[in-house]
């Protein structure tokens, strides 16, 4: 008894607990946009919203310039040098304005371009990109300050604001999908993380006085060349990977048609569902964790602790889910999208090799590994890719999860003979 009392009274019980909620609600909030998607655009409609995610994901991170993991390092290991913390909140958000600043015009004068890469010939949709560049800094800010606020270890805060960002995207997405059909759907998207700034800049003040702290007498050009390394890491995989998959989604619309590419753009949504469960605990709590161990037996059992307490947890819920995926299927969308149900095994067999390499993979982010990770993502693309249009010729649509789990089974080997002695 006493055993599980200690374990309730830990902080990553508490954390994890709190996460489970965040998670809860965003499976249901999910749920209801979903069914709201499902009914009003179809699984042609899905795929143009999965090239717009796709897109935006790439552009928010160029944006921020990959800077999140590196704040929350520097911010960690710097809480309590108030001088040190001041230079870092000033260089990067000053340069996170000018940059997404830069961008947004960029992106609204070349938002024709861009409307033929997502959309196609459909010019009914250029509004979208150009809305969406007027919203990009308030993008860049917002994910800063959640950085922020997680470097300092509010780690119950950033999970609030992932509650609060859940429940704006509910109201904006069935509010617009109702009234605009595909074309809300696609807005509600872009609206909706830009009004998650005001609830992430009320929590920041809360915890410091942010107009006090940033001064241009503050900025300082060698905490950019110390974040610069994050920078390309996080650029590489947060960048270049939804264009993969752009790409990816691309070629299953030529090949396969609209319709094949909206089931794999609904398998996809539903991964992401289940996902945020660990990669919130990671980046809220292990990350940091991470950053401060400073021996190998310190990581190690760092490592071990997410593979004894997270991974079994995440194995038992895809389990279940396999087994609910008729009806999981046809609870958030509609009978129309049962062929997605052929795509559970592989996505969920990829998922789990994919949690298992993330623990690992954040230990390139922790000690700035940077050519380690760059090489290490490279090489997981273009075998994603590679492998995607392969498999895809032979299996149809089931060969693209199929790559998606080859991928990740790969890339997990790869990850456990790089970082052996900190694992075994």
């Amino acid at each position: 008894m006493n055993f599980y009392k200690k374990i309730v009274q830990t902080s990553l019980f508490k954390i994890t607990s709190l996460n489970s909620l965040s998670v809860v609600l965003k499976i249901g909030i999910g749920l209801i946009t979903s069914k709201i998607l499902a009914v009003f655009v179809g699984p042609s409609g899905m795929a143009l919203v999965g090239n717009l995610r796709n897109f935006i994901t790439s552009i928010e991170n160029i944006s921020t310039l990959g800077f999140q993991n590196g704040i929350v390092k520097y911010t960690a290991e710097n809480e309590k040098n108030k001088a040190e913390l001041q230079k870092i909140i000033t260089t990067v958000f000053i340069s996170l304005i000018v940059v997404a600043v830069l961008l947004a015009m960029i992106l609204f004068s070349t938002a024709d371009y861009w409307n033929i890469k997502i959309f196609g010939s459909n010019t009914e949709y250029l509004k979208i990109l150009k809305v969406l560049a007027f919203a990009l800094p308030f993008y860049g800010v917002s994910i800063f300050f959640v950085a922020l606020i997680n470097g300092l270890g509010r780690f119950q805060k950033v999970i609030w604001i992932n509650i609060i960002g859940n429940v704006i995207g509910l109201l904006t997405s069935v509010f617009l999908i109702l009234q605009f059909k595909t074309f809300g759907a696609l807005l509600a998207i872009v609206i909706a993380p830009a009004l998650l700034f005001f609830a992430t800049f009320y929590l920041v003040q809360k915890e410091i006085d942010f107009f006090q702290i940033v001064k241009m007498d503050w900025f300082d050009f060698k905490i950019l060349k110390n974040l610069s390394s994050y920078s390309v890491m996080a650029l590489v995989s947060s960048v270049l990977g939804p264009i993969v998959f752009l790409a990816i989604r691309n070629q299953i619309i030529q090949n396969l048609g609209m319709e094949q590419a909206g089931y794999w753009e609904t398998m996809t949504r539903i991964s992401s569902y289940y996902l945020l469960f660990v990669s919130t605990i990671l980046t809220v709590y292990f990350l940091p964790k991470l950053a401060k161990a400073s021996t190998n037996q310190e990581t190690k059992n760092i490592f071990w602790q997410f593979y004894k307490y997270i991974l079994p947890v995440f194995i038992l819920g895809l389990i279940i889910l396999y087994c609910l995926r008729f009806f999981v299927v046809e609870l958030l969308f509609t009978k129309e999208f049962l062929p997605v149900t052929n795509l559970f095994f592989w996505q969920f067999l990829g998922d789990v090799f994919k949690v298992s390499a993330l623990i690992l993979g954040y230990q390139f982010f922790a000690k700035k590994l940077t050519w380690a990770f760059i090489a290490t993502e490279l090489y997981s693309l273009f075998v994603l890719y590679a492998a995607s249009l392969y498999y895809m010729k032979i299996f149809q649509i089931e060969g693209v999860v199929l790559a998606y789990a080859f991928q990740n089974l790969t890339y997990l080997i790869l990850l456990a003979i790089y970082f052996r002695k900190s694992l075994f």
